[in-house]
């Protein structure tokens, strides 16, 4: 069996996540399709991820793309995950993992209603989606507050936990929001506030994707999914691609079937690489990066030894969320935070070169740069990250 070692798995990460300074881009739809997706729960997380893959960016260059040339697009795909993709790959998210997500939220959201005394859920629910959908097609675009007084449905409020003592009647306006946007009828546009906010807009795809796409099969659409992902994340474990997906092993065993794959060992664990990519990638010039919480490089696998080391229990959370990292050729060597004055904090974990220093240097200036004004406020924070806030 082909062994490909670390060292390699490194240097694949480097170039092809766009990390090496020689690998970086101007473009930030090019950093998108690079990752196959942006992870964005935090919104400014999206912002974050491009700026440490980009050459000469700002976030207004991220908001053109997203809002402006509508070249990005925010949605929920994987493991009921917020992502941000390239508009083109719309069609074999919404295929491969959104159409399965609606089905199940409809489904979830629908037993609450049931229990709640709504008669005919299924019926009442698609009337409620359908003047929705209405109502935002003559906005133009709107918030959920402004929905919820067009369609009054919206304001029903459904008690999820009946007797607990943690109970909270809560509005029916977000299962609305969330199911539309899973089925691709809605989508998220731009949010009322600065690049570090998730109080978004809603728009009906008719507006913003005018031309419309052309559907695929769910079959389809999963084997090309895996596909761009082994290209990126690969050489890999069968294990780290069902976690990234969220599929079952069965949907995850007919999406590779039709590719050409082969078996390798990653010291010692079984992998697998696509057959046509198994050239080794040269070793890039040295380098180093702050990647945000949740960055997409760290979230691609679930088996991270590799790269992160022992230093899980300084930078993830309870619930198993990575905060911001340091890299260096390769490795997470620290971590780092912004402080509420704006200062851009960090502690390495590992001795590093005189030279690694300052390429890190380097990287804390361009992030400060890249903060400007903007205060991030996390959505959650790991150890380290609140000894540096502290």
């Amino acid at each position: 069996m082909l062994s490909i070692d670390s060292a390699q798995r490194r240097a694949r990460l480097a170039i092809r996540h766009r990390l090496a300074p020689s690998a970086r881009s101007t473009d930030p739809v090019d950093i998108a399709r690079s990752m196959v997706v942006l992870h964005a729960t935090d919104p400014a997380t999206v912002f974050l991820s491009v700026g440490a893959r980009g050459i000469d960016l700002t976030p207004a260059d991220v908001e053109k793309a997203l809002y402006g040339d509508r070249a990005l697009l925010r949605l929920l795909a994987m493991r009921r995950t917020m992502f941000v993709a390239p508009t083109e790959l719309l069609p074999v998210l919404q295929a491969s993992t959104c159409d399965a997500l609606a089905l199940k939220q409809r489904r979830a959201y629908g037993r609450y209603l049931e229990q709640a005394g709504i008669g005919d859920v299924d019926t009442w629910l698609r009337e409620v989606e359908a003047e929705t959908h209405a109502a935002l097609l003559a906005r133009g675009a709107a918030t959920g507050a402004q929905l919820g007084r067009d369609v009054p449905r919206l304001q029903t409020k459904v008690d999820t936990a009946p007797g607990k003592s943690y109970s909270k009647p809560t509005s029916i306006t977000t299962w609305v929001l969330v199911i539309l946007g899973a089925e691709g009828r809605i989508v998220r546009g731009r949010p009322n506030g600065g690049w570090t906010s998730s109080q978004y807009t809603w728009a009906p795809v008719e507006t913003w994707l005018p031309e419309g796409f052309t559907p695929m099969s769910a079959e389809q659409a999963r084997t090309e999914l895996v596909r761009r992902w082994l290209h990126v994340f690969g050489p890999a474990p069968v294990g780290d691609l069902k976690w990234w997906t969220g599929w079952t092993t069965s949907d995850v065993r007919k999406a590779l079937a039709p590719l050409d794959i082969t078996d390798v060992d990653l010291d010692g664990t079984p992998g697998v690489v696509l057959t046509d990519d198994l050239d080794p990638v040269p070793t890039p010039e040295p380098w180093a990066a702050l990647l945000p919480a949740l960055d997409p490089t760290p979230m691609g696998w679930q088996s991270r030894d590799w790269f992160l080391g022992p230093h899980a229990a300084a930078l993830f959370d309870t619930n198993g969320n990575i905060g911001p990292s340091i890299w260096a050729d390769g490795r997470i060597v620290g971590g780092w935070a912004q402080r509420a004055d704006g200062e851009v904090v960090t502690r390495l974990l590992e001795d590093v070169t005189p030279e690694t220093r300052k390429l890190i240097d380097t990287e804390i200036e361009r992030t400060t740069t890249w903060f400007g004004d903007t205060r991030a406020i996390p959505r959650f924070r790991t150890p380290l990250q609140r000894e540096l806030t502290a």
